[in-house]
Formats: C-alpha cells, sequence, structure tokens
C-alpha cells in the first residue's frame, strides 16, 4: 500500500508538472466545469422561484443535496476520470498493453496515468453550494456531521468510481465504451434532486440498481434530520460491496482482453 501512495504522488506531481506548463488551458479546464454547474444550477433556481417547495423540498435543501453529490462526481473527475476513455484511448490503440508488462496493478496504473484537472472545479462548487445551504439551513457542524459529510462524499465517489469502472470493463469486448458508460452515468442528474419527488419505481433503482442515491439525497436528509432510517448509513457499505463487485469483473474482462494489435 506504501509503495502505491508514493507511485501515485509520482504519477500526479509528473502530471501536475505538465498542467502547468499550459497554466491557461489548467485555468480554462478547471473553470469549464464551475461554468457547466452554474448552467445547471440556473436551471434549478428558475424552477424554484415559481414553486416555493418541490414536494416538501425547499431551494436550499435542495442546494445540499446538488452540492453532495457535485462534491462526490468531483472525487470521480479527478481521479478516475480515465475510465471513461479507457476503450478508446487504451483499448483501441493498444497503449493498455504497456500496463501489462510493468510489475504494477494494471488498474492503478490506468487510474494514475491522468489526474484530471476539471474535476477541480467541481469541487469548488460543491464546497461553495453544501456551505452556502448550511449556513441557510443552520446546520450544524459538529465534529460529528462533519465526520459523516467526509464518510458520505468518499462513499459517493468510490460509488461513482465503481460503477464507470462496471461499464469500462465493457471496453475488453466492444472496444469503445463511452456509450456504455454514458448511458449509466447520465441517470445520476436524477440524484441531483430529492428521491421522493420521483416515482417509487425511481426511487428504488437510484438507491439499489445504480446506487448514486447514496451520493447525494440520503446524506442530505440525514443533516437536514428527515426521518430516512438505517439508509442515512448504508452508504460506505453500498461504496464497499459495489466497488468489490467492479473489481472483481475487472479481473474477469481482464483474463478476456487480448490485444487488438494496433
Amino acid at each position: 500500500m506504501r509503495r502505491y501512495a508514493r507511485l501515485y504522488w509520482h504519477f500526479l506531481l509528473q502530471r501536475f508538472k505538465i498542467l502547468l506548463e499550459y497554466r491557461m488551458n489548467f485555468v480554462i479546464g478547471a473553470g469549464s466545469t464551475v461554468l457547466l454547474q452554474a448552467a445547471g444550477l440556473l436551471a434549478v433556481w428558475s424552477v424554484m422561484r415559481q414553486i416555493p417547495d418541490l414536494n416538501g423540498w425547499t431551494f436550499d435543501e435542495i442546494l445540499l443535496v446538488y452540492g453532495l453529490i457535485t462534491l462526490s462526481k468531483s472525487i470521480n473527475h479527478m481521479f478516475a476520470d480515465n475510465l471513461w476513455i479507457f476503450g478508446r484511448a487504451y483499448i483501441r490503440t493498444g497503449g493498455f498493453d504497456r500496463f501489462l508488462v510493468r510489475p504494477i496493478n494494471p488498474l492503478f496504473h490506468l487510474l494514475a496515468d491522468r489526474f484530471c484537472h476539471d474535476g477541480i472545479g467541481n469541487f469548488v462548487v460543491g464546497i461553495a453550494l453544501v456551505l452556502k445551504a448550511s449556513l441557510a439551513l443552520h446546520i450544524a457542524w459538529t465534529p460529528i456531521n462533519i465526520a459523516y459529510c467526509l464518510v458520505a462524499v468518499v462513499s459517493g465517489g468510490v460509488i461513482f468510481i465503481a460503477l464507470n469502472l462496471l461499464t469500462a470493463v465493457s471496453a475488453f469486448w466492444i472496444i469503445d465504451s463511452i456509450p456504455v458508460t454514458s448511458a449509466i452515468f447520465q441517470t445520476h442528474e436524477f440524484a441531483k434532486y430529492p428521491l421522493t419527488i420521483y416515482s417509487r419505481g425511481i426511487g428504488i433503482v437510484m438507491t439499489w440498481l445504480i446506487p448514486y442515491g447514496f451520493a447525494s439525497f440520503y446524506p442530505a436528509a440525514h443533516l437536514l434530520g428527515r426521518p430516512i432510517g438505517v439508509l442515512a448509513w448504508l452508504g460506505p457499505l453500498i461504496a464497499v460491496a459495489l466497488i468489490t463487485l467492479a473489481y472483481r469483473i475487472w479481473l474477469w474482462g481482464l483474463s478476456h482482453y487480448s490485444s487488438t494489435g494496433s
């Protein structure tokens, strides 16, 4: 574990050296995600101007939900964005083969090969939204609440990474996995809002099948004191179970990999 931590730090330093060679690109990349989030928030604000609450949820409460999932997504964006382009940039070109002849875990190498600085913008927006909402809602940031929020955000990030890994594995067979990854990833848009505003079916899907709800709705509901029972505490367990399943399927897919010969 210590070896991999040192290796990742080395990869990260090299990545930042590359990024800082083109500082304006670095700023534009990080800033572009801020603008994209601003557009989404503008849509929420426009709706909530006309509706005082959405099935019992106020604008600031929705901002808390939105901010938590943005933070979780930023972890995936920064540290696992290579999963998006795994098939197109590594399998199709034959570049993945070089990971298989080096004395480190191929999945670790894939993830460490690229830190995506665009995710920094998402992280900043997420922090700002959670702080703004918590001030408006008078959420007391006790040590317990701070610890709960940190665990919830990290668990949510792991859930994002696990779902992207599950779908990226399809690249071992279909080469370009982006359509599959995108189809699952885009469902996280539902989790930007309270799950109680949707039909029961969507709530079940966002809880048990594609569990983005544990990256946003359930932690927010707990912090707001809403009665959701044991679901408030299942996020870490769901994250561990999902990433374990994703890694096992990755190993299975890896065992069936044959180079494209590019």
